[in-house]
């Protein structure tokens, strides 16, 4: 079940970084309502993962693989470019992560 809520927290953690990057500074009140939402939802659900991982394994996957998420979003449906540099950052943060599993944190 930590690996179910462990997802839930990634898929609201890259709505975060999407809707505070519409919310232009907070100046855009349904951007930044939405950025406070996804973003206490995503903490609540990381709060129950981390009930069975490893405080450290846990936020580190979170943050990985949401950031790696957020980059693959960015690039199919934003228009960002992404680049070989992007690419090779994103096979650096998988390995990472293998490594962490590997490492019995979970």
């Amino acid at each position: 079940m930590s690996w179910l809520y462990l997802a839930i927290a990634i898929v609201f953690e890259i709505a975060v970084a999407i809707s505070a990057s519409n919310a232009k500074g907070f100046t855009d009140l349904w951007w930044t309502v939405a950025t406070l939402v996804t973003g206490g939802i995503a903490t609540f659900f990381l709060s129950l993962a981390l009930l069975t991982f490893d405080v450290g394994v846990g936020y580190a996957l979170w943050t990985s693989i949401a950031g790696v998420g957020i980059v693959i979003v960015g690039a199919l449906l934003l228009g960002q470019q992404l680049t070989w540099k992007k690419l090779l950052g994103i096979v650096v943060v998988i390995a990472g992560v293998i490594g962490l599993q590997l490492s019995g944190g979970a």
